[in-house]
């Protein structure tokens, strides 16, 4: 470094980083710049400052704009990004192709039993229309919906960055622009996402600040349309199935245990010739309970994942990260209600006793 005598220049001195413990560098002054036979020099990424730091330290935090700098990452490969890209438009193509084949096959499947010009077909037409139409809705909102931009922050600039605007801010080596403590980024997208809870490949794209709810709203339809695609489909089978024929022939002499032997297997006999006699109408009814019944399965398990980690005021990546470690995440049913975006609390819609018994609960746990 060069001594200077006339000019004033910024600086910050540091100490090096842990990885349990990031430093804290100490507040910025102006001073003359001498030579350091120990220190050596190196500049912050977010404010532009001249760091001083003791050592050969690969991640730092500066003392002025509280910017995070990890010199041990280099410059990242983006190859793959197209197949990447590719791979979940293909499966958001089939995704949509199987909703599309469950409303209109699963309508003229059970369209002779279920629909009729009656009170029953037109409330049976209504539960059809709003599912279809709210499932595809919140599927295409959460799909082709940007899932949360980070904030974009002027950044380099020491003039124009103030004392801690880069409060624990890192740089993304893919993007090469500033990334907030609460955003990630993706890969298969190919950018930084606010909030990232995940990368869904069956919507082709990442669930985070934007379109989380459009997300779950989806989770919610999809699973009241498969309850009501298998309690439909079944009712309807049971209309439509052939009669089922048996030959047992003579019982006398037969012990209980070859009695009901027998009449297992011709009931199983029975149940086969009868798939035989299906017409088209049977066969996909069978189809749409099978595929209906495991996809609900599948969408419960994965709604009751995302109202526990909202309830408990994580993320799926923030739960990962913080496995091993006492979360200091509140659980409260708070964080639901501000998910979901309600402005008022829960205790106003509930009756006085209620809310009266609530308070003094959490009074008497704030002291004991």
């Amino acid at each position: 470094m060069h001594s200077s005598t006339e000019e004033l220049i910024p600086t910050t001195v540091g100490i090096i980083a842990t990885p349990s413990n990031i430093f804290t560098a100490s507040s910025t002054q102006e001073r003359h710049v001498t030579t350091a036979t120990k220190n050596y020099e190196t500049t912050c990424w977010g404010c532009g400052l001249h760091l001083l730091l003791p050592s050969r330290a690969p991640v730092f935090k500066c003392g002025w704009c509280g910017a995070i700098t990890d010199q041990s990452k280099q410059k990242c490969d983006k190859n793959g990004l197209r197949w990447r890209l590719l791979r979940d438009r293909c499966i958001v193509t089939i995704v949509i192709m199987f909703m599309l084949f469950i409303i209109f096959g699963g309508v003229w499947a059970i369209y002779p039993v279920v629909y009729s010009i009656s009170l029953s077909g037109i409330f049976h037409s209504i539960i059809t229309v709003t599912l279809a139409v709210a499932t595809i809705s919140s599927f295409s909102l959460s799909a082709f919906r940007c899932a949360g931009t980070p904030p974009n922050l002027v950044w380099g600039s020491y003039p124009t960055i103030g004392n801690g605007d880069l409060e624990n801010y890192t740089f993304c080596h893919y993007c090469s622009r500033p990334k907030s403590p609460r955003t990630h980024h993706c890969r298969s997208c190919g950018k930084c996402i606010l909030n990232m809870d995940h990368h869904c490949p069956f919507i082709g794209n990442c669930v985070g600040a934007a379109n989380h709810r459009s997300f779950i709203a989806f989770l919610i339809s999809g699973l009241f349309s498969t309850i009501y695609i298998s309690i439909v489909s079944v009712h309807a089978g049971f209309h439509m199935w052939p009669p089922l024929t048996y030959s047992i022939g003579r019982i006398h002499g037969t012990t209980i245990e070859n009695l009901a032997w027998r009449i297992v297997k011709e009931t199983i006999f029975a149940f086969m010739r009868s798939v035989q006699l299906l017409s088209a109408r049977g066969f996909i009814l069978i189809y749409l309970f099978v595929a209906s019944f495991s996809m609900m399965i599948g969408l419960s398990v994965l709604l009751w994942q995302q109202l526990r980690f909202i309830y408990e005021g994580e993320t799926y990546l923030s739960h990962l990260s913080s496995q091993g470690h006492n979360g200091d995440g509140m659980k409260d049913c708070q964080n639901l209600v501000r998910f979901f975006g309600f402005s008022f609390s829960v205790k106003r819609y509930l009756p006085k006793f209620l809310v009266s018994s609530y308070s003094e609960e959490t009074h008497k746990g704030k002291y004991t």
